[in-house]
């Protein structure tokens, strides 16, 4: 059984038991969180699609860890021009274990 679920204007292929890095979600660590925007299900039987939303679809994870990903260096320059600025970027993420798939 899986899911396809979005979040943080992304989509996820999501199974029990899978461990997901999602966008930062406003939760703390070892708390549940609810997805109810889920766009597909999967039973073994056949696909239910929603339009846009499966209605009464639900996928519950626990919130495992908070953090940031690795650095990106943002690099910008012009030719002969004398013109450089270099900045980093770190993006925050949220890691999430899926515990049920309630369809």
């Amino acid at each position: 059984m899986f899911a396809i679920i979005e979040t943080g204007g992304k989509q996820y292929k999501v199974q029990e038991g899978d461990v997901i890095y999602i966008e930062k979600l406003n939760v703390n660590e070892g708390e549940s969180v609810t997805f109810d925007r889920v766009l597909a299900v999967s039973n073994g039987e056949g696909l239910v699609t929603g339009t846009p939303v499966v209605s009464g679809a639900t996928v519950s994870g626990k919130i495992e860890k908070q953090g940031k990903g690795q650095k990106i260096i943002v690099y910008k320059y012009k030719a002969k021009k004398n013109y450089r600025r270099k900045q980093g970027h770190r993006q925050p993420f949220t890691k999430v274990t899926i515990e049920k798939i309630q369809a």
